[in-house]
């Protein structure tokens, strides 16, 4: 696969409380405060809904939580503020756990929010008589958030399990939001992966049509042959070793805003963010919620099925894991420990 890269992505940033708390060389908060830094890989991307809405309800408040809430573009950035001790946690894929045990790095999914990518292949109108399926992608410019992401991984799934390899399309680093949108505007992509607002974005202005839905169990199962669990709250595993408590407090705040999205109408939520999400059209937000809102779990709880089959996806294609898949512990890139101790 030949990678091209777009325009930089532009970077929605929105910061709350500031953690001023020292920390060690993982990143972890000393004393066991309640003062939390979370990145998320794209805060204004839907499928990454409950971190801003967990925020906006109160819900980490009533924790006794200070949050500070960042945002890189993508996952793989994301996951590097973990790493470095920038960050105590990150709301990103799921897949980033394993991945980042090929490089002995113990990081778990704390409260796994949804069992299904909430990722879109949309088609370029002007190439929708061309690409019906990726058995169409030979030849073609595909975007992804970024080399090494969740969506390059996926992409290259798709590609090979419908007989087109990797080597015979043209990968091309589209960002999300604005960049993928002008991506393709541009022809610059025939097609490519995303999630909401951007889906809604293109679809209601007539320029993509959707040609793989994986914000349903239904269209995931279709797409790559089971669950693929996506959005989580992943960890570093010595932090949440030694602040237990935080955790818990953590997962009680999530857990109880997935029941609320579970519960609530598309445009109850909408009406719960920032209002700069909306990006001047409310309705058109709304309806990015409601698409995609089916993704999210109301438990938290990962499903040891989804994270074999992540595993599974991972070995094809990440230069990191496929080597090293035998030796992967998947006991280790999850716990279901916090969120099985939520009040119901």
């Amino acid at each position: 696969m030949k990678i091209r890269a777009t325009a930089a992505v532009a970077l929605a940033a929105l910061a709350a409380v500031s953690l001023t708390a020292c920390r060690d060389s993982r990143g972890s908060a000393t004393p066991d405060n309640g003062e939390v830094s979370i990145m998320v890989g794209g805060i204004d991307k839907v499928i990454y809904l409950p971190a801003m809405l967990a925020q906006q309800l109160g819900y980490f408040k009533d924790e006794g939580l200070k949050v500070s809430m960042k945002t890189e573009p993508a996952g793989a950035t994301a996951e590097n503020s973990l790493i470095s001790g920038d960050v105590q946690g990150v709301v990103g894929f799921y897949d980033h756990t394993i991945d980042l045990q090929t490089q002995d790095k113990c990081i778990q999914s704390v409260v796994q929010m949804a069992d299904v990518p909430g990722e879109v292949e949309l088609v370029g109108s002007k190439q929708a008589d061309a690409i019906k399926s990726p058995a169409d992608f030979k030849g073609k410019k595909l975007g992804f958030t970024s080399p090494g992401s969740s969506t390059d991984f996926l992409t290259q799934y798709l590609a090979t399990k419908n007989g087109v390899a990797t080597a015979d399309y043209t990968g091309v680093k589209a960002g999300a939001g604005t960049t993928f949108i002008s991506a393709m505007d541009n022809g610059q992509i025939d097609a490519g992966m995303t999630t909401d607002p951007t889906v809604a974005q293109l679809t209601n202005t007539g320029k993509a049509k959707i040609m793989l839905d994986m914000r349903t169990v239904d269209g995931t199962k279709a797409a790559l042959g089971g669950l693929y669990p996506s959005s989580s709250l992943y960890m570093n595993c010595d932090y949440v070793a030694q602040h237990k408590q935080t955790v818990q407090k953590l997962a009680n705040a999530f857990v109880k805003t997935l029941r609320f999205i579970n519960t609530h109408p598309a445009e109850e939520i909408a009406d719960k963010m920032p209002a700069d999400y909306a990006g001047g059209d409310k309705a058109l937000y709304v309806k990015a919620i409601n698409d995609t809102k089916a993704m999210f779990n109301s438990d938290g709880k990962m499903k040891a099925d989804g994270a074999k089959n992540v595993l599974d996806v991972l070995a094809q294609f990440s230069p990191k894991v496929k080597p090293k898949k035998d030796k992967i512990d998947l006991s280790k890139t999850y716990t279901t420990e916090f969120v099985d101790k939520v009040a119901g």
